[in-house]
């Protein structure tokens, strides 16, 4: 196989290697996918995505995510609003629908450069998570440490958004991977820790299932707005702080969760996927 290309992007830090196999197919599997991401010996990245053409008549393109463990995930709101601005910049529309394993997303221009993404309804149902038994997903019966009596969320992929007074007390490298890894979870879990500032800003800090601590999750920032309007704390629409910056997020009467947040290209580059594998 020849030099791969890629594109380094990232939103609010939370980093990707994009790869467009639209042309010639990539062939990748979870060794190869860990190797890519590794950030010592590979590229380096938080989630590897792969353009692919669409298996949808309605969809410009399929976008496969896998996370830097090398496992294949459903959802990735960050990456899907590089993805939407790389389309946008080729084909010159306003609107893109990119198809992933949670399902069609739209994604269209917003102001100062950003871009806004219909990441779908919100899973809320304790099947939709999904839980290992049934449970009133408003207060999950869980506990571990300082956190207890989180809002589980399915935004694509499962989350756990955790109240807290103060977010940055909480030590999220040690907790994050035991409660991804509980068994209430069959499919494991993203942690979410969120303090609310205000009835329109919510501090997130945000450990993500096969990665680690990222810099900013988007699909967390959409299930912690809808926890924390669930629980009264905010209305339907928050801005949602992380490490890296600012999402807003609105959950509409419909269902439908709106994310909106600014993308980056940090450089383009090439691989030989044999020094990888």
């Amino acid at each position: 196989m020849s030099t791969i290309d890629f594109i380094k992007m990232h939103g609010l830090g939370n980093d990707f290697v994009v790869i467009d196999a639209r042309r010639a197919a990539f062939p990748l599997d979870e060794a190869r996918a860990h190797a890519i991401a590794d950030r010592k010996t590979g590229i380096g990245c938080d989630q590897l995505i792969i353009i692919e053409a669409p298996q949808r008549k309605d969809a410009d393109i399929f976008m496969r995510i896998h996370n830097a463990d090398g496992g294949e995930v459903e959802a990735c709101g960050n990456a899907t609003r590089c993805v939407a601005a790389l389309l946008m910049g080729e084909t010159g529309s306003d609107r893109i629908a990119i198809e992933t394993g949670a399902g069609l997303l739209e994604a269209r221009p917003a102001t100062g450069g950003r871009i806004t993404v219909d990441m779908g309804k919100a899973g809320l149902d304790w099947r939709d998570i999904p839980l290992a038994n049934a449970q009133d997903t408003l207060h999950v019966d869980l506990a571990l440490g300082p956190l207890a009596d989180p809002v589980c969320t399915n935004i694509g992929n499962p989350h756990a958004t955790f109240f807290v007074a103060d977010a940055a007390d909480i030590d999220l490298a040690t907790l994050g991977p035991q409660l991804e890894h509980d068994t209430l979870f069959p499919e494991r879990t993203n942690v979410g820790i969120a303090q609310l500032l205000s009835p329109g800003r919510v501090r997130l800090r945000v450990w993500e299932r096969g990665v680690g601590i990222t810099r900013a999750c988007g699909t967390g920032a959409c299930a912690a707005l809808v926890a924390a309007s669930r629980r009264g704390l905010t209305g339907r629409t928050a801005e949602i702080v992380l490490d890296g910056g600012a999402l807003e997020i609105t959950w509409r009467a419909d269902g439908h969760v709106l994310m909106t947040g600014p993308v980056a290209t940090s450089f383009h580059g090439s691989f030989d996927p044999a020094q990888l594998a």
